[in-house]
């Protein structure tokens, strides 16, 4: 039996584990590695706060992620597909690891992200 997510730690096992599949995927990775050359030593620590803020409840992350994805959306548009693809890894890397309800926590929060950013990023104008 696996551990549930339970400390910050474990966060950061889960973020680690995430981002090392995330940047040899074929079909998110460029987003990582050749279209926007994240800083990691910046990025993670800013993913290890919001995950553990997202399932802990810390208020530890400061930030406005629809706000950076609307930047990268404007740079290089994401697809449904982006998306699909970013939650299949995050869940897949969070099952491999742990089970429990913070885990499965983790998997839904991730899911409402992606739901809401593509709900805001993909929205249609009315037409005036």
């Amino acid at each position: 039996m696996k551990n549930d997510i339970n400390t910050r730690e474990d966060i950061i096992l889960l973020v680690n584990s995430f981002y090392n599949k995330v940047k040899t995927d074929p079909v998110i990775g460029h987003f990582f590695t050749r279209d926007f050359h994240i800083n990691w030593e910046k990025h993670l620590p800013v993913m290890y706060e919001f995950w553990e803020n997202a399932l802990f409840y810390t208020g530890g992350y400061i930030g406005n992620p629809m706000q950076l994805h609307q930047h990268i959306h404007d740079k290089v548009p994401l697809s449904a597909e982006d998306f699909k693809t970013w939650l299949k890894l995050f869940s897949s890397t969070a099952d491999e690891l742990f089970e429990g309800s913070k885990t499965e926590l983790a998997k839904q929060r991730a899911y409402s992200i992606a739901t809401v950013m593509q709900v805001k990023l993909f929205r249609k104008p009315l037409v005036p």
